[in-house]
């Protein structure tokens, strides 16, 4: 064999033997974009699980605590003296005790102040059991959450402002391409403006009460009472005089009050309210608070101008530290006032 046909012998020798191994090399190769697409695709399918939102919980509203705390009285007291009354779409709770007597009187319609349950420690829970030995069938309601006080508007810094600085070569290109300077201009005023949402109109809490003081009425009017009295305490004395002087109905000819107060942002002022009525009324303030004690003042001296003709104020002392004490003060200054504007019946 000739020298020269060696070396192109022997590289042929190799390259037969390496074209096995290069072949089983290149087989997963090939197969690796195979095996790489379907790690993609499932790569891709749980990025899209991921990406997938949870379907939103509608919100469901909390319940009002004046409600919870009826809850609670339902729990405590007996079946006999709870009543659920309608008042527009929604039933609230109300406590009736009949009159100890063989006949009643009539029916005092106790109204309790702010957060107040029908059954208040403080005024309304002793007066709606203490009335029942004098005569009187008493009826108290729930009343709904109180509204929360308006915030102040908050009055912001207004903020700076700094001016780009001005292109000039792009002005010069406008200048020189007036349709292109034109095209954004367009588009702005082609583009849909989104407008703000109209705002929730408040709700008016007297809407709410009303409808509870008129449940109360129709129901003792069902009772066959023969004298219906509004009673309202804090809050709840507003809103019975507020009632009266809306709705006047004539059913109720009798008004009383006990420590009485004007809620934030209602109007009008107490002395205006309660005096104009030209109901009888029994104005009963605690002479130790001077609050209670100005604000008395004021309802009676607009009462002696519009010539009142049953409008009668009556002092109360308090008594802390003897809750008992003060009740019992309370409950015959009422009972006092009953008797002389409508006697029992012997």
């Amino acid at each position: 064999m000739s020298p020269l046909l060696r070396p192109t012998l022997l590289a042929l020798c190799l390259g037969l033997c390496l074209s096995p191994t290069l072949h089983a090399e290149e087989t997963p190769a090939a197969e690796q974009p195979a095996s790489d697409s379907a790690a993609a695709k499932d790569a891709e399918g749980g990025e899209d699980k991921s990406t997938d939102k949870p379907a939103e919980v509608p919100r469901v509203p909390l319940d009002e605590r004046t409600s919870a705390e009826a809850g609670a009285l339902e729990r405590q007291l007996p079946q006999t003296e709870q009543q659920q009354l309608q008042a527009g779409d929604e039933r609230f709770l109300a406590l009736w005790k009949p009159a100890n007597a063989a006949e009643a009187t009539g029916v005092v319609i106790l109204v309790p102040g702010a957060d107040e349950t029908a059954d208040w420690p403080s005024v309304i829970g002793p007066l709606r059991t203490k009335l029942t030995n004098a005569g009187w069938s008493t009826l108290s309601l729930t009343l709904p959450d109180s509204p929360a006080a308006p915030l102040p508007t908050a009055i912001l810094p207004q903020p700076i402002v700094v001016a780009p600085p001005v292109d000039t070569s792009a002005a010069a290109s406008q200048e020189q391409d007036p349709a292109s300077a034109d095209k954004p201009a367009a588009d702005a005023a082609a583009a849909p403006v989104a407008e703000p949402a109209p705002a929730a109109p408040p709700v008016d809490p007297a809407v709410r009460v009303f409808a509870r003081i008129e449940a109360g009425i129709a129901y003792a009017e069902q009772q066959g009472a023969q004298s219906i009295v509004l009673l309202g305490h804090g809050d709840g004395a507003y809103w019975a005089a507020l009632f009266l002087a809306e709705k006047k109905p004539t059913q109720v000819e009798n008004l009383l009050t006990v420590a009485a107060h004007l809620p934030a942002g209602q109007q009008p002022p107490l002395e205006e309210l309660i005096p104009g009525l030209k109901l009888a009324t029994g104005d009963f303030f605690y002479k130790d608070q001077a609050s209670d004690r100005s604000d008395a003042v004021k309802r009676l001296q607009a009462s002696k101008r519009l010539a009142h003709p049953s409008y009668v104020q009556v002092a109360l002392k308090a008594l802390p530290g003897n809750n008992d004490a003060e009740q019992e003060q309370l409950y015959r200054r009422i009972r006092g006032w009953l008797d002389k504007q409508l006697p029992a019946k012997k």
